[in-house]
């Protein structure tokens, strides 16, 4: 089987990351009922030794099966981590009990799966409030009937190659917000009707429309890019937008995916790992939902091609304000070592980091990766496990524990860690998009819920700052369609953001158009706000339309605004009272609507005159 999934988690809230990892197992086993099929470790050290707990038994991860990957969200918005695990035959999801306590919801939930699940990826893809969830499916096979050894030889060798194998489809999993899915991957969109071997998802904006996009890596096929249409569905845009195959059309073998800004331009870069004799590709992200293949231009293509590549992340692993990448390997089997023209089962890590120009350079060797024995590796996750502002790396290892890298890079460069934490939008702010503002430098980044090599990271958003002691301001847009802006502050520290407790900003993301009755313009742009220390403000009587004037003690900044049409009198249509009331019934308590006090004759228009409202915080 192609598992390896891991996973960092905070099971109870206490600040320290919890490690999740797959079981593997064997079809004797798998017959017989299987394995549990994942083990968590607690940490509970006294904050100066690290130490983990094996509590698997004690957390009720007791379902057995036969796993491969591991996604992380807070499905029921109850702020506290739940735990989905792929494998073959069925699929798992976990409650989090609260205390690192879990309960099997899985036939209550409707999520079952079947056949061979690999990777699995959490996002709110209709952005109501609550995460959703997708299921790639690899091969159809049955350890029952197992194929006559005759047929399936490869290098002298028993196995079963997978593109001989027939494939399966693909599931989206809706959230009702009652602790039940609704499968609508036909119905989306995204079923994978020709049966690709879908291995990696990747959840991102990668158009910036405010809505996530959905990325599928395909073992021997072309990959997917299902661009999401804003109405409940989705279409494949992998062909036209230069991300289905290799730099020169190529077929490729892919495993796992991830994404990152890496040139600071504010869109999504892709990376795709292969099998052996087959380049990575990095796709650089030129807008317009159009990608071109830099991996040889950037010195990845080479480095790459040899190895069997699996997990692979994006991270500022010396803070100095640009991705590097981390990517694991390891051939599929031990019994073609040594077999002619294979990889062998063991393979090194690659470590490139970014050299802010466009390239990478491979350093593994100097960073003490691969100073133990080499092992065969396949997911790999990122988090500050030790919570010293560097990035940690976890890797499954086939046959053996994991492997936990500290990161231990001096330097005198700086960091935030960012915690987001949704209101009207899902709790874990999965898909928010968060730009940090250092001097004329914005990195961009977005909370995820899987990706890499069905693994998940940690959730909190990391920040190399460089020799930057302070950020000047950080802007999240929340997938509700909230923009927001937060103070400037100081590095070194890990910081947590509510939604609805920053300075709100027009979006433009006219999130209230799907009000019945309701015209909402684009938001005007207005200058940008001074930075406060402000959690809610009102706005002053004497406010005009246009520079609306709010005031706070502390300071003073323009008002966030929308505007609602007021529709002739001789139109069935509600008035600005109705229109006002609606909003505020809308918005609930994070925020209210004010009407403006005036209009300009110079924004009639077609008979209608605009009134202007602005939404605040109460």
């Amino acid at each position: 089987m192609s598992g390896g999934g891991v996973a960092f988690l905070d099971c109870n809230n206490n600040g320290k990351l919890d490690i999740a990892v797959v079981n593997d197992s064997s079809i004797d086993r798998y017959l017989a009922g299987g394995d549990p099929m994942i083990t968590l470790y607690l940490q509970d050290g006294n904050g100066k030794t690290l130490h983990f707990t094996d509590v698997t038994a004690t957390a009720g991860l007791t379902t057995k099966g036969w796993a491969t990957g591991i996604a992380v969200a807070d499905y029921d918005n109850d702020g506290l981590p739940d735990i989905y695990v792929t494998g073959y035959g069925h699929n798992v999801l976990y409650h989090n009990l609260g205390g690192c306590k879990f309960a099997d919801v899985t036939a209550k939930a409707g999520v079952a799966g079947g056949g061979f699940s690999a990777g699995a990826a959490w996002a709110d893809y209709d952005r109501d409030g609550f995460v959703d969830l997708y299921v790639a499916r690899y091969v159809s096979t049955d350890p029952r009937h197992l194929p006559d050894p005759q047929t399936r030889v490869y290098k002298n060798a028993l196995t079963e190659l997978p593109d001989k194998m027939p494939g399966e489809t693909n599931f989206l999993y809706r959230n009702r917000g009652d602790g039940t899915f609704e499968e609508v991957a036909t119905k989306a969109g995204v079923q994978n009707p020709q049966k690709a071997h879908g291995m990696g998802i990747c959840w991102g904006d990668f158009d910036g429309d405010g809505w996530p996009d959905l990325y599928v890596t395909n073992d021997a096929s072309s990959n997917f890019l299902f661009h999401n249409k804003r109405v409940g569905t989705f279409e494949d845009i992998g062909l036209d937008s230069g991300t289905a195959y290799g730099e020169m059309g190529q077929t490729y073998g892919n495993m796992a995916c991830d994404s990152a800004d890496l040139d600071h331009n504010g869109r999504f870069d892709l990376f795709v790992t292969r099998f052996a004799g087959q380049p990575a590709s990095l796709y650089i992200n030129d807008g317009h939902n159009e990608f071109h293949d830099a991996a040889d231009r950037a010195g990845i293509a080479g480095p790459t091609s040899p190895l069997v590549k699996w997990g692979a992340n994006f991270a500022d692993f010396d803070n100095s304000g640009w991705h590097d990448l981390l990517m694991a390997s390891g051939n599929f089997s031990t019994l073609l070592d040594g077999a002619p023209g294979e990889p062998p089962f063991v393979e090194p890590i690659e470590l490139f980091l970014n050299k802010t120009n466009g390239a990478f350079r491979e350093i593994a060797a100097d960073t003490g990766l691969n100073a133990g024995p080499l092992k065969s590796r396949r997911g790999t996750a990122l988090g500050d496990v030790n919570n010293d502002g560097r990035l940690d790396i976890l890797i499954f290892n086939v046959g053996a524990p994991p492997s936990l890298f500290l990161n231990e890079t001096r330097n005198d460069n700086h960091w935030i860690t960012l915690r987001l934490v949704g209101t009207k939008s899902n709790r874990m702010a999965i898909g928010a998009r968060v730009t940090v503002t250092t001097g004329n430098i914005k990195q961009v980044d977005e909370v995820r819920a899987g990706g890499s090599y069905l693994s998940t990271s940690d959730p909190r958003l990391h920040f190399g700052l460089g020799s930057a002691a302070s950020f000047d301001r950080i802007e999240v847009l929340w997938p509700s369609g909230l923009l927001e802006q937060f103070s400037r502050g100081s590095s070194d520290r890990f910081i947590s953001l509510v939604e609805g407790s920053g300075i709100a900003l027009p979006s433009g993301q006219a999130r209230l158009a799907k009000t019945p009755g309701l015209e909402i313009a684009q938001a005007i742009p207005t200058s940008t706000p001074q930075p406060i220390q402000s959690t809610s403000y009102d706005l002053l009587p004497e406010s005009r339309w246009g520079h609306k004037k709010s005031h706070r003690k502390g300071g003073s900044f323009l008002a966030p605004e929308m505007r609602v049409s007021q529709p002739d009198s001789d139109r069935d249509e509600p008035g600005v009272a109705e229109v006002t009331r609606r909003l505020n019934r809308l918005l609930g308590e994070s925020e209210r609507v004010f009407q403006g006090t005036e209009s300009s004759p110079s924004e009639e228009h077609h008979g209608v005159s605009w009134i202007y409202f602005f939404t605040t915080p109460p």
